[in-house]
């Protein structure tokens, strides 16, 4: 299903964990059209921060609760709720000066399922809100699948209208809206293999700025697309699986993204479970970002003359980044488990793939730490 984003523009990496905070079941390969069987009712607490050499930046302190329970056989109802304090400081001119923030988001989306022989609908609904941003989303997605349940087709939609109301008052009411689509095709290629194939598109217009940065004026459209690739391999001898992943990531602000990923589950005795991560990203700069580093404090350089946007933001300069962890997980029993999920992650000029990566940008971290539970009933 298509993401539509509640990001406020003062967002760090943070979102990403928070969106997986929500997707508690997130599959990498997905071929089921079936209703579940039983019903699911999960918890999880996540502890997210990030630093530089410098200074401590941001603290987020999360919990989530996920519910997944079939209806009449034929209908499966999903919820889940999400809330999360942040505080700490946010960088300004990369870094060379820290601003004091605090804000808390509340957030929850609902989806309805209807399983058909071969195929299955549905229907969801997001909200978020916090001090200075509201979103609202909606999305369709629908599967087939062939006759011998070997390749599932699927197609998703997706929008969400946000509202954006910085406690600066720089502006007032602006609005965002998003416009997702996705095509997926999973196909099984043997009794241990599984492939998926991802198509997106995004289309947004509204207000893209960071309210929060002196300069910082993005255009008021941004559409992008993706290509994902998707493989899981079962490993007979060792009872385990790999599941390696590529994203390709463009859009129109010249952004190009390259993500791989990989990770391996190995059951052990007693039903634990160990699965080991890594993940690789690089990508451009944006067209418009402009270069400044710390010794530029607290002015940073104009913006070119005569230039229409720019933006002084690390998050559209070009850097690569890479994060590794571990999640380890216990069956305790046929009805309930529990998981722990660490990751250490790692931004920097240096780490840019194919060239050099932005001038001045500071190397910047982040630790994550997930504990969840679940129940099925």
């Amino acid at each position: 299903m298509p993401h539509t984003s509640s990001t406020p523009p003062h967002d760090t990496v943070a979102t990403a964990l928070l969106t997986a905070a929500l997707s508690l079941f997130a599959c990498d390969v997905a071929l089921a059209d079936e209703p579940p069987e039983r019903g699911v009712i999960a918890l999880k607490y996540l502890d997210y921060f990030d630093y530089q050499t410098s200074a401590d930046r941001i603290r987020v302190k999360a919990t989530a609760l996920k519910l997944i329970s079939p209806i009449a056989g034929e209908w499966a109802l999903g919820s889940s709720v999400v809330t999360d304090g942040i505080s700490g400081a946010s960088p300004v001119y990369h870094s060379a000066g820290l601003k004091k923030m605090r804000d808390r988001r509340n957030a929850a989306d609902v989806d309805l399922t209807r399983y058909f022989e071969n195929s299955s609908v549905s229907v969801a609904a997001n909200y978020s809100h916090e001090a200075d941003y509201e979103s609202r989303g909606l999305s369709l997605q629908t599967t087939y699948s062939s006759a011998d349940r070997n390749t599932v087709f699927s197609a998703a939609l997706g929008a969400s209208n946000d509202e954006i109301n910085p406690v600066n008052h720089i502006v007032r009411q602006e609005k965002k809206m998003l416009r997702d689509v996705l095509f997926s095709v999973s196909q099984v290629l043997s009794t241990d293999d599984i492939v998926q194939f991802n198509v997106g598109f995004s289309h947004g217009t509204g207000y893209f700025s960071d309210p929060y940065k002196v300069f910082d004026q993005r255009p008021r459209e941004r559409n992008n697309h993706t290509l994902t690739v998707r493989w899981n391999h079962h490993l007979e001898s060792l009872s385990g699986s790999m599941r390696l992943s590529y994203r390709y990531y463009a859009d129109n602000w010249n952004i190009k993204a390259h993500t791989l990923s990989a990770e391996y589950g190995q059951p052990l005795t007693q039903g634990w479970t160990i699965t080991p991560m890594l993940r690789l990203y690089s990508q451009t700069a944006a067209e418009f970002y402009v270069d400044a580093g710390p010794e530029d404090y607290p002015f940073p350089p104009n913006p070119p003359a005569k230039a229409r946007y720019f933006s002084e933001d690390h998050r559209v300069s070009a850097f690569g980044a890479f994060t590794y962890g571990v999640k380890v997980s216990k069956q305790i029993n046929q009805d309930w488990a529990v998981d722990v999920k660490l990751e250490q992650y790692k931004q920097a000029a240096s780490l840019k793939w194919f060239g050099a990566g932005s001038a001045g940008l500071q190397s910047f971290y982040a630790r994550s730490l997930q504990v969840g539970v679940s129940r099925q009933f």
